[in-house]
């Protein structure tokens, strides 16, 4: 689901997939954002894919998307490196420091910077990168000169970062400098309408890797995925449909197969959604294979292990025009 970028009136490429109302507002959200320089702090449950939409912020802004878009778990690195790995070291600035290193925001110079569970940062810490926000400069460790970068910052967070400055745990003061534009990753459960196109995404991607009879899902197992909570998100489908593949004995994936409980009963109103679920899905399928082909019908054929004949006679059934 790709909505046309008003500042360039090119596709917004974003690689979020979803035709809910949720995913529409993002989209459009996103296309805003990204033209513009400002940080953003993006919010959502772990697995809703905030780096995703982070990196759409970045590849769809005119003036950084050629140059790199750097992630940093703030909660993957020890306490003792952070300074070290955000602001960079000269050489015999500590022990072990046998070289000088730019660290990440350096690296990112003229792009973006991604700093993903930005609430695991310590405290200690928070100060120096308030004061790069503030003034556009670092200083590596050792040094006594400060280096202008030109970096976008783009935060994210499955905490709150309000209750984080409440309990004293987050600066009020770097919560506001990162907060200038802000966005929401939905969970699964609230996009409920998405659930099968990206279960037909996961599923056609992963057969291009895995060696598996699956080729479609049973009824059962969509309703199934429907009917599941989703408390891992999109992470959690990817994983399980990662598993059936593996797991399945047959042409259709199973409930089983998924690790879900079967349905104790179809009602006919489910079939029916089911069906269009399935036209969506394979109608997305379509339109992302020849994006991601250049429209070329060979590539595309291929991506999607069919023929060229029974490629055109899908582009035929949902009346898909190639450019």
């Amino acid at each position: 689901m790709d909505k046309n970028n008003r500042s360039t009136g090119q596709p917004l490429q974003t690689g979020i997939i979803g035709e809910s109302e949720l995913i529409k507002k993002l989209l459009r959200d996103i296309g805003k954002i990204a033209r513009a320089d400002a940080p953003v702090l993006i919010s959502g449950d772990s697995g809703t894919g905030k780096e995703l939409i982070a990196r759409a912020i970045h590849q769809n802004n005119p003036h950084r998307a050629e140059n790199p878009f750097v992630v940093v778990n703030c909660g993957a690195i020890a306490t003792d490196l952070i300074e070290s790995e955000l602001f960079g070291h000269l050489k015999g600035a500590f022990t072990g420091a046998d070289k000088s290193t730019i660290g990440r925001i350096a690296s990112a110079d003229g792009g973006t910077l991604f700093l993903d569970e930005i609430a695991d940062l310590p405290l200690s810490h928070q100060v120096k990168l308030l004061r790069f926000l503030q003034e556009g400069s670092i200083d590596p460790v050792g040094s006594h000169r400060s280096k202008q970068v030109d970096v976008r910052v783009v935060a994210a967070s499955h905490v709150k970062l309000e209750d984080a400055v409440s309990s004293g745990n987050f600066r009020e003061d770097l919560f506001f400098r990162l907060n200038v534009l802000n966005l929401h990753s939905p969970r699964l459960a609230e996009r409920k309408g998405d659930i099968g196109i990206l279960a037909y995404h996961y599923l056609r991607l992963f057969l291009t890797s895995t060696v598996s009879p699956a080729r479609d899902f049973s009824c059962e197992a969509l309703v199934a995925l429907k009917c599941h909570n989703w408390p891992g998100n999109i992470r959690e489908l990817i994983n399980r449909i990662q598993k059936a593949l593996v797991m399945c004995d047959g042409n259709f994936v199973e409930p089983e197969d998924l690790g879900l409980d079967r349905p104790v009963q179809r009602p006919n109103a489910d079939v029916i959604d089911l069906e269009s679920v399935r036209q969506a899905a394979e109608r997305k399928a379509l339109e992302n294979a020849l994006d991601h082909a250049g429209n070329n019908i060979s590539k595309a054929a291929r991506a999607l292990s069919v023929s060229r004949m029974t490629l055109y006679r899908l582009l035929n059934k949902h009346k898909l025009r190639v450019q």
